[in-house]
């Protein structure tokens, strides 16, 4: 590999489910030409039928989309009860604390590995906004350790 391969940037895109159809969600992802889904809820359950763990895996996987949860990447409850009631400093806050955790560290790592493998991953999480969502804080600490091409995905809303 050459030094201009190593530090070219990698690719990596985000994507929330907010208001979207499982058809919208799935078609974004095509367009967005994502290899590997990469769940960082940190419970990977939803009220919306089709985006829970064992479902979602099942519609990603029947487009050719690999299904991949990373638990300790999610965010902690008291995170996410700030992100519910609009507190985004308070969860970016809190999110940052946790990304320090040893369960934190080693998921990332285990996504960094994946990005550098040259596979289009993609970030999922519930929220649409990226920037009120801790899958941005992801992304920076990612990009702390590699040059990254970052590219937030919006399903329609149907």
């Amino acid at each position: 590999m050459t030094s201009s391969e190593s530090s070219a940037p990698k690719p990596i895109a985000t994507i929330g489910y907010e208001g979207a159809t499982v058809r919208t969600f799935l078609d974004a992802l095509q367009e967005g030409r994502v290899d590997l889904l990469v769940d960082v809820r940190a419970i990977a359950s939803s009220r919306r039928p089709g985006f829970a763990k064992s479902r979602l895996a099942a519609n990603v996987q029947s487009i050719g989309i690999e299904y991949l949860h990373l638990r300790g990447l999610g965010t902690p409850a008291e995170g996410r009860a700030a992100a519910r009631a609009g507190r985004h400093a308070e969860l970016r806050a809190i999110y940052r604390e946790h990304l320090d955790t040893p369960a934190a560290q080693a998921d990332l790592a285990v996504l960094a590995d994946l990005v550098r493998s040259r596979r289009r991953v993609c970030l999922l999480c519930l929220e649409a906004d990226p920037t009120h969502c801790h899958r941005s804080l992801v992304v920076a600490a990612l990009a702390a350790q590699m040059p990254l091409d970052v590219t937030h995905l919006a399903p329609a809303i149907e």
